[in-house]
């Protein structure tokens, strides 16, 4: 009875499959399957997995001290062991048009550490299919601002971005949509980029106490810069100018400015105390300029880059950090300025790089030295340890290993400008500096 049963089985399977073979050739039935698989192999080249793991052992001057190495060290610790960032990036590109352009792009990008897992960036990017000159981009991405705060952690030579760009731009992405004006690859007019957008203000999910913004005006960023090479493409030169244009909300009626009492002290005066509650008087401006340099020749690569950043940046009496949450407390309105300059060689054809580094940051550019912390009359409030200036020289050593993997020697020498109207450790300088090992894995 079985035999029977199977043998109508495969007496119906050869009927039905008879018709299909007597319309469609062996020879068609192939290519039809190669299409689908190239079709398939086509999606999965447009789609780029990769990524980098920074894995490095720091030891600090003194334990629990804080930090813009990585972060401040835990009270009763002065080494740690520490993943600073595990990246993992998604990007499909669209397929390019008859102009040869790619019309969109989708990124996403992980940062996973012993801290957790956070979104780095999330966010798609139109670019008119006609002359590829103007695109769009929205979602979760870096701030066009300047060059260090765009220019990737792979990337960079040193561990970190210098203290002004970490105060400043926290976590350097934010949400927004910016427009993009830069001619494609083929244009004479492809070494000059435009961007402007807007963006909440308040930095990266991982950096806020809610994951959202908190008050309805929006920041304008914009940059315009200039990348130009000579013919052999042994020298590369790079020029940008940037602007910052936001604020936020306040939440408190009060505001503070800096004024000079009878006596030439300078000090924090209430420059309005009714009405100000839900205004938006917290403004927030900056105007950056920044610059680079490569020379390829016999010696080695020698860089060189440079920016420069002031402006207002208003916060509480006790931080000079741009915000990421409703602000409460009274807001001081104070003028900054910072910069960084880096000096890069390659030893010749060696895989060894020197990296020399110096960067500062005033937080409040009106006063320094015995000024900060200095008692004002005519009810003059005093400045205090937050408009201290900090400057950091940084030496390292870089090894490249192989093409994925490269190993840095990095030690932070930081300088605090020193007070005798402050608490003691403001008189000389703090016992901050900052060793680095780290190893980098890319793939």
């Amino acid at each position: 009875m079985k035999i029977r049963i199977t043998s109508i089985i495969t007496f119906l399977l050869c009927s039905m499959a008879f018709p299909l073979f007597a319309q469609d050739s062996p020879s068609d039935t192939l290519t039809s399957h190669v299409a689908g698989i190239r079709q398939e192999l086509d999606v999965l080249k447009r789609l780029k997995v990769n990524g980098y793991i920074q894995a490095q052992f720091q030891v600090a001057d003194s334990m629990g001290q804080p930090s813009f190495a990585g972060g401040n060290f835990p009270a009763g610790i002065d080494k740690r062991f520490a993943i600073r960032r595990g990246r993992i990036k998604f990007q499909f590109d669209a397929p390019v048009n008859e102009k040869g352009n790619s019309t969109s792009q989708y990124v996403l990008q992980f940062d996973v550490t012993e801290g957790g897992v956070n979104i780095k960036d999330a966010f798609a990017k139109f670019t008119d299919p006609w002359s590829g000159w103007f695109s769009v981009t929205a979602g979760m991405e870096n701030r066009p601002f300047g060059f260090e705060i765009v220019y990737s952690s792979n990337m960079r030579e040193s561990p970190e971005r210098g203290r002004m760009s970490q105060i400043i731009f926290r976590n350097e992405r934010d949400l927004g949509a910016m427009i993009s004006v830069q001619g494609p690859k083929s244009s004479n007019w492809n070494w000059l980029k435009i961007d402007g957008g807007y963006f909440n203000g308040v930095g990266a999910p991982s950096a806020l106490a809610t994951g959202f913004d908190f008050d309805k005006k929006k920041d304008f960023i914009g940059h315009i810069a200039i990348n130009r090479s000579d013919k052999s493409e042994m020298i590369k030169y790079g020029l940008g100018a940037s602007y910052y244009d936001g604020g936020y909300r306040l939440d408190n009626d009060t505001i503070f400015s800096l004024s000079t009492d009878d006596s030439g002290v300078k000090g924090y005066q209430i420059t309005s105390s009714t009405g100000n509650k839900g205004k938006f008087y917290a403004k927030r401006k900056y105007i950056g300029f920044d610059a680079q340099l490569s020379i390829d020749w016999m010696i080695g690569i020698t860089t060189v880059r440079a920016e420069y950043i002031s402006g207002d940046q208003p916060n509480v009496y006790g931080s000079s950090v741009s915000p990421f949450a409703a602000v409460t407390a009274p807001i001081y309105n104070r003028k900054f300025n910072g910069a960084y300059f880096y000096f890069l060689q390659n030893i010749g054809q060696t895989p060894l790089q020197t990296i020399i580094k110096y960067d500062w940051y005033d937080p409040n550019t009106d006063v320094e030295k015995d000024e900060v912390g200095k008692t004002a009359n005519n009810g003059l409030k005093a400045t205090n340890s937050t408009d201290v200036k900090y400057s950091t020289i940084g030496l390292g050593l870089a090894y490249r290993w192989d093409a994925n993997l490269k190993i840095i020697a990095y030690y932070d020498i930081i300088k605090n400008e020193t007070s005798s109207n402050l608490s003691a450790i403001y008189r000389t300088n703090q016992l901050d500096n900052v060793f680095t090992l780290r190893a980098q894995i890319k793939f």
